[in-house]
């Protein structure tokens, strides 16, 4: 027999049960209806006309999402590690907001008040643990983490090395006022942005800025490369069953490594 904690972890967890994807469904409801009244009150007359709507729907959602939170904290088997997870940090941001409005004077802070109460706009957030094609994109991330620093390190020696060569060829007199200034203008042509503010005069500076601008088509797709090999190799996993565990008793499949208990049957896992 489960336990109430473990029946609670099962649904506010799981989606393969019917009260799990009841509570899903309910919650993500929840998430866009909270959303929506943030946005909603920023339009000023409509806030004017119905404060006391938008203050009851605002603590009305923070309830719900506290209970929520105080949930999954209580049926997690590792509590502390969903504290700190990305979703659990979420989970913490969506209802923090409300209640720093209470410990603030709004009076006197009100433009810090203000600050904190649009951080609400974040339990959109939330909605990440509904799209499995999340897991897959946070797990590339983390894998191809390396790369992407790596990556990024080259992009900020060229960038410097361009801007600083602007520096020497334009000068102050076709708006290349610093080296910072003109590292500013290289990112903005090798990412082929192009805001057109500042624009060399000279042949010298047209030739660097032609190869700036090849340069940004070469390695623009750099990222996206990497970003979609690791997709590739997450996918391929899963397609293999690599990534998964089976019940004893059911076989059902699970892929979370910390489920101690299989989510249909109950039995304990190895």
């Amino acid at each position: 027999m489960l336990s109430t904690r473990e029946k609670i972890y099962i649904i506010i967890f799981r989606t393969n049960t019917q009260p799990g994807k009841s509570f899903d469904v309910l919650l993500l409801v929840m998430i866009l209806l909270s959303v929506g009244v943030v946005v909603v009150e920023s339009v000023k007359p409509w806030y004017n006309a119905h404060p006391g709507f938008f203050l009851s729907a605002e603590w009305f959602f923070t309830a719900i999402f506290t209970i929520e939170y105080l949930l999954r904290i209580y049926s997690h088997p590792r509590p502390l590690k969903y504290m700190t997870s990305f979703l659990g940090i979420i989970d913490l941001v969506a209802i923090l907001p409300t209640y720093f409005g209470l410990m603030i004077d709004q009076a006197n802070f009100l433009l810090t008040v203000r600050a904190f109460r649009l951080l609400r706009v974040f339990r959109i957030l939330k909605l990440t643990r509904y799209m499995s094609e999340a897991e897959q994109l946070a797990t590339a991330i983390r894998h191809s983490l390396l790369k992407i620093i790596i990556f990024f390190e080259v992009v900020l020696v060229l960038v410097l090395f361009m801007g600083t060569l602007m520096y020497m060829v334009e000068g102050e007199e076709s708006g290349f006022t610093s080296i910072p200034q003109s590292i500013y203008w290289a990112i903005v042509t090798i990412t082929t942005v192009g805001y057109g503010d500042i624009a060399p005069a000279t042949v010298a500076g047209k030739f660097i800025a032609s190869l700036a601008m090849l340069t940004g088509y070469s390695i623009i797709a750099v990222p996206t490369g990497i970003f979609t090999m690791e997709i590739g190799k997450f996918a391929g996993k899963r397609k293999n069953g690599e990534d998964t565990r089976q019940c004893p008793a059911c076989n059902h499949a699970t892929r979370d490594k910390e489920d101690k208990f299989c989510s249909r049957c109950g039995t304990k896992l190895e």
